[in-house]
């Protein structure tokens, strides 16, 4: 592989180092209350992968079956992949209250209706920021629609129950989206467990989120005032729309570029047209405002979905000494994307070697194979020489024909891994087929009523109840290793 591959771990930050720490105190008083003892705290992570609602719903039993079973409390690191996260980032918002983020989800699904006006109010709002990227148009526009609510939480919300270790230390997936021609042939395709990490899928959803509200009048009040302009620029986001749907990609204009690059030049021009000269002499300020305010959401958004932009951060290796990889350190920035696309659970976060990690739990809530994640993830660690228990190919293909509820891979090195598929014959006998068609990645919100979600979640928290004392003994094991040697180990794995 190229040098762009290369993974750059500096080690753990001192603010990390000092988090985990004071989360160990948490976890040896978790472990003694589950009849488990050692003299230092073993670390355990969990993982939870993409799938959009599925997951979020499905992350949201688990944390939940895990707190109520006594062994969140275990865990030192959480990590997620898209929808896993949605739940996530809830967990820390609410202070660990699994009880009062289950009503909540169960009241936000009694009703069907979202707020569309409330919803393209707080777009257009963020819009007015330099910072806007695609990132605030998904926040708002696709998954208040599908969690039926708008997100306000930020990370600065989760300082204080991961400063004090109260909580496990989160963890969030991103790739690299110019390294994507790398990462992107390394996967298999047609493997998309998360419908926010397939590229096709998210561009033919922003464009019918525009096309909706130009059905809805929305669009046509905006441009009353350079309608010409409003209706060529809707016409070539369709055009730019039917090419992303095609089996190639958009044709090349003669200077090499990708033809979608006249949308860039098109948007960043359309301040100098008519909105000034031909405004209305009696026009309300107020009404011309909430225009120019719209159409210039509209604008940046296309700009951002031409370049495909999702938001950048601040690259830390930047003219960094000790960084010989030139692509790595001669970006200020770095732009990321969803962690779907290349492997669809978090394990490359908590595998790397300073992190320590004894025991991972990965809930894995993917669509189709259930061991896509772990076969992306054992390719991943031989490029990287990163330790992972290896499986055969044959044992995996055999294992996804009919998977059970819970797999537990170990290697001579690094750390143990217990894998717990969603769907499982264990959970859902000979249904399996109808469960994913019920809750498959694509489905819309609003076929999500309060029945479809209860049952979901009752299935995650059965995969974590029946599988209590598996992981009670794994957790055991790994304990085992800090365990003072005088004394008898004791588990309770009733």
């Amino acid at each position: 592989m190229g040098s762009s591959e290369v993974s750059v771990i500096p080690g753990l930050q001192k603010e990390e180092k000092a988090a985990v720490e004071r989360r160990r105190l948490h976890v040896l008083k978790a472990l003694k209350k589950l009849r488990i003892e050692a003299d230092e705290a073993p670390v355990v992570a969990v993982l939870g992968s993409g799938g959009g609602l599925r997951a979020h719903i499905a992350c949201l039993g688990v944390l939940s079956e895990m707190k109520e079973q006594g062994l969140l409390d275990a865990v030192t690191y959480l990590a997620g992949v898209s929808g896993s996260t949605w739940a996530i980032s809830s967990l820390y918002t609410n202070d660990g209250d699994m009880e009062a983020l289950e009503a909540d989800l169960k009241h936000r699904f009694t009703r069907q209706e979202w707020d569309l006006a409330k919803s393209l109010q707080k777009t257009i709002q963020a819009a007015r920021s330099e910072n806007y990227s695609l990132t605030d148009f998904w926040a708002y526009m696709v998954i208040s629609k599908q969690t039926r609510e708008l997100p306000e939480s930020h990370l600065s919300n989760m300082k204080k129950p991961v400063e004090e270790g109260t909580l496990p230390y989160p963890i969030f997936a991103a790739i690299d989206n110019d390294l994507q021609p790398s990462w992107q042939e390394a996967r298999a395709p047609g493997l998309w467990g998360s419908a926010l990490g397939n590229t096709e899928v998210i561009r033919e959803y922003i464009f019918d989120q525009l096309r909706n509200l130009t059905l809805k009048g929305l669009w046509r009040r905006a441009v009353a005032n350079a309608k010409s302009i409003g209706h060529l620029l809707f016409a070539r986001l369709l055009r730019l729309q039917e090419s992303s749907q095609g089996e190639h990609p958009p044709p090349e204009d003669e200077g090499g570029e990708p033809e979608h690059t006249w949308l860039t030049e098109m948007l960043e021009n359309w301040t100098r047209t008519s909105l000034e000269k031909q405004e209305q002499p009696h026009e309300d300020p107020e009404r011309k405002g909430s225009l120019s305010n719209f159409m210039d959401f509209v604008k940046k958004t296309g700009i951002c979905a031409s370049k495909w932009e999702w938001g950048t951060t601040h690259n830390f290796l930047y003219k960094h000494s000790g960084i010989r990889d030139k692509i790595m350190s001669s970006r200020k920035h770095l732009h990321l994307v969803d962690a779907g696309l290349a492997i669809n659970t978090p394990f490359p976060l908590v595998l790397p070697p300073t992190r320590e990690v004894h025991l991972i739990l990965s809930f894995d809530f993917s669509a189709g194979d259930p061991f896509e994640t772990i076969r992306a993830t054992t390719d991943y660690c031989r490029r990287h020489k990163i330790p992972f228990p290896q499986v055969e190919e044959a044992e995996l293909d055999l294992w996804s024909k009919a998977p059970a509820s819970c797999y537990i891979l170990k290697g001579e090195t690094g750390p143990v891994v217990m894998h717990f598929p969603l769907f499982n014959i264990d959970a859902c006998g000979g249904d399996i087929e109808a469960w994913s068609d019920t809750y498959d990645t694509f489905k819309l919100a609003d076929t999500y009523t309060l029945d479809v979600v209860v049952l979901l979640l009752a299935l995650a928290k059965k995969n974590v109840r029946e599988n209590k004392k598996k992981i009670l003994r794994e957790l055991m094991n790994v304990a085992g290793l800090y365990y003072p040697k005088d004394s008898a180990r004791s588990c309770c794995l009733a």
